[in-house]
């Protein structure tokens, strides 16, 4: 069939899988191009078909050599139906990577359920023995809690008080005003059941208890600070909370890692175009002005650049890893920098419908999204036919 982006709001309901195939061998081609990375050698990514887990689970591999399992949940193809986005990496990562002589199996099914998780041990048990690093990566709106049958929806609400600021929709570049009532109690509640480290705590207990931590494992989660231009409705907001409850569980798992060796952080990451980030208001009016800074600068990075520089600058050295004051690691270092920040922040005053094609890089961000679902990849003939069904080699059933 011929494929061609279907877009709805922040989600686009098609995806091309030689365009999804391209942009994996494109992250493959920049982590060789960096080095050999002297780290773990058997790796498990929990969210791994997408954004910053599907470059943690190529620089594992193309960087270190490892083997890796990656947990994720996509939707298949069907004939004249195209497969989710991360099916399609997923699917063009193993073949690279069995090409390669590297081990890679995948679980495709909800990491928060105990069925799941039962498998990957197995898997885990059966072929690898231990694991020496544990990402985790996931990004879902919604949790179905193993233990009470719960159904929790996260929300991206601000805390105490509504929220009114400018916001862009990124597909018509129209800048507008946005006011966000905000969450209740429990809408706090349930964004930390969903967003927050109970689950991450659920896999290293599983791991630890069935022995499959191998003397020095490593477990890493991701988050997000952002600026003060955007606190109210991410980190002071519901997500905020979430991602409080993410790096208040580090610290538990790292005692509970501390008799093998091994340790537990969680690493602040740069702002991207995701799924997830699209999602939030203001968020894609600030990632333009942003881009266009980092970019003029020559310091911009996608998720392959900050993930690679994640495991060879910090996790991998060969010495102490390098935190802040509240033991994270930060390789949001570049977009934080506060010549950065100040840049932003000016052309944030101005940022209007008129102004912003040429104060704000809306392009990249147009280009980035598409480039999620394998669309406006350099190298790709959109106009020909593809076979939408494709397998993913290592998925184990």
């Amino acid at each position: 069939m011929i494929i061609a982006p279907r877009i709805r709001g922040f989600i686009c309901l098609t995806a091309h899988p030689e365009g999804c195939e391209q942009n994996v061998v494109n992250q493959i081609n920049y982590v060789k191009s960096k080095g050999a990375i002297a780290g773990p050698k058997r790796v498990l990514v929990i969210g791994a078909s997408t954004g910053f887990g599907l470059s943690s689970r190529i620089t594992s591999a193309f960087g270190s050599e490892a083997s890796t399992i990656g947990v994720y949940f996509e939707k298949p193809p069907a004939p004249g139906k195209t497969a989710s986005p991360g099916w399609y990496n997923t699917a063009a990562f193993e073949k690279k990577a069995h090409e390669a002589g590297l081990y890679a199996k995948s679980i495709n099914g909800d990491a928060f359920s105990d069925e799941i998780k039962k498998q990957t041990l197995d898997l885990i048990k059966a072929d690898l023995g231990q694991i020496d690093l544990i990402i985790y990566s996931l990004a879902s709106p919604r949790r179905v809690h193993p233990k009470t049958g719960v159904v929790h929806n996260s929300v991206l609400k601000p805390i105490g008080q509504v929220f009114s600021n400018k916001t862009v929709d990124f597909h018509t570049g129209v800048v507008s005003e946005i006011s966000i009532q905000p969450a209740n109690e429990e809408e706090i509640e349930n964004t930390i059941a969903v967003m927050g480290g109970e689950d991450w705590a659920f896999w290293i207990d599983a791991l630890k208890d069935a022995d499959l931590l191998a003397p020095g494992a490593t477990t890493v989660a991701y988050s997000y600070i952002g600026p003060s231009l955007t606190e109210a409705v991410y980190r002071k907001g519901t997500i905020g909370r979430a991602k409080d409850h993410l790096e208040a569980t580090a610290f538990k798992i790292a005692d509970q890692l501390k008799e093998i060796g091994g340790n537990a952080y969680v690493s602040v990451n740069k702002g991207l175009v995701t799924q997830a980030s699209s999602a939030i208001p203001i968020i894609p009016l600030y990632i333009s002005l942003l881009y266009k800074v980092m970019k003029a600068e020559g310091v911009h990075e996608g998720c392959i650049e900050q993930i690679q520089r994640l495991y060879s600058e910090r996790l991998f050295t060969g010495s102490d890893v390098p935190v802040d004051d509240k033991g994270r690691i930060r390789i949001d270092d570049l977009e934080m920098r506060q010549d950065i920040q100040d840049k932003v922040s000016a052309l944030w005053i101005e940022a209007t419908t008129d102004t912003l094609p040429e104060l704000g890089d809306l392009a990249g961000y147009k280009k980035d999204f598409l480039n999620l679902f394998g669309f406006d990849v350099a190298g790709i003939n959109y106009d020909s036919e593809v076979n939408e069904v494709v397998e993913i080699p290592g998925l184990v059933s």
